[in-house]
Parts: structure tokens; C-alpha cells; sequence
């Protein structure tokens, strides 16, 4: 029985490690590295993260630099980028690559924290869903006399008590950056 619950917080604390890493990539008008995490560049034909072909660096509030260390591959990584949804074209300068984040309107803000809203959203989908599951093998032991009417009840006790810990952590980290995107 413990298992089961350890498993579905396992799972749970994944969810909002995604969550989180998905928070990290959100544009937010300051330059941030990891809104190139998901970007990949066609390199001798696999896809490679960026961050495995170049040195990315925060030179100014609002300016990311991307130096390649093979500078062949210069041309490779605009093209990836400005291919990707980041939404900002780099500039070129022969050895670098150059993303200045624009000062973002007060309409994109809200669209961004209307997509943190959703992605919360699904973080909490996702949550509930581990909850359903581990309740469904709680019932499967009960149905299979394995454990008592007592012992189901305290098991679905302790991962509603679990479900609504998360839910209320995601809720915490979606104020936190909807704060952060407001506030820019």
C-alpha cells in the first residue's frame, strides 16, 4: 500500500519538475537562457540542443549571446532559432549571435500569463490523473480482499491529502509567475 502511494508522489513531484522546467522557458522580457531549451539544431544531421554547441550568456538585462564553439555551425543555429517559436530573429555578426528580447506590451504579458494559467492548469489535470490511478489500484486491493474498507479509506485519505498538497503548490507557482511576468 505504501508503494502505491510513494509512487504516485513520485510521479506527482515530476509533474511539477516539468511544470517548472516549462516556467523556466517562458519569455518574460528579460533575457533567459533556457527559453532556447527546447530549440534544436540540425547538427551533421541529429538534432542537438543548443546548449551542447555554444556558449549561451546573459550580457546585458535583455540580451542573450550565443557564441559557438565551431563557428561553421553559426549559420545552423539562426536558422534554428528563427525556425523555432522564440519569436526573436538573432542578429549575425560573423562569431556571435545576438537575441535582444523587446520590452514586452501589456497585451503580450497577459497572453504569456494566460499560457502559465494553462499550463497550471494542466499540471493539475496531470496531478488528479495520478490520483484517480492510485485510488483505482487501492480499490483493485480492496475488491481483491487485500486490504479492508478501513485501510481504503485511510489509502484515499492520504493521496487526497497528497493531490491537494500539489494542487496547491502549482497554484503557488503560477501566482509567483504571473507576478514576475506582471511586474516586468
Amino acid at each position: 500500500m505504501k508503494e502505491i502511494r510513494e509512487n504516485a508522489e513520485n510521479k506527482m513531484k515530476k509533474t511539477i519538475n516539468v511544470l517548472l522546467s516549462d516556467f523556466a522557458a517562458v519569455r518574460a522580457g528579460r533575457a533567459n537562457p533556457s527559453v532556447l531549451d527546447k530549440v534544436r539544431v540540425d547538427y551533421y544531421g541529429s538534432p542537438t540542443p543548443i546548449n551542447q554547441m555554444a556558449a549561451i550568456s546573459v550580457s546585458e538585462a535583455r540580451v542573450l549571446v550565443i557564441q559557438p564553439w565551431d563557428k561553421t555551425t553559426l549559420s545552423a543555429i539562426e536558422k534554428a532559432i528563427q525556425a523555432s517559436d522564440v519569436g526573436i530573429n538573432p542578429q549575425n555578426d560573423g562569431s556571435v549571435l545576438r537575441l535582444t528580447f523587446p520590452q514586452l506590451t501589456e497585451e503580450d504579458r497577459k497572453r504569456i500569463v494566460k499560457n502559465v494559467r494553462k499550463q497550471g492548469e494542466d499540471a493539475k489535470v496531470a496531478i488528479r490523473s495520478i490520483r484517480r490511478d492510485a485510488m483505482e489500484k487501492y480499490k483493485t486491493k480492496k475488491k481483491n480482499n487485500e486490504i479492508t474498507e478501513d485501510d481504503l479509506k485511510e489509502c484515499e485519505d492520504k493521496i487526497q491529502k497528497l493531490t491537494d498538497k500539489f494542487v496547491k503548490e502549482i497554484d503557488s507557482y503560477v501566482a509567483d509567475k504571473e507576478k514576475e511576468v506582471m511586474s516586468i
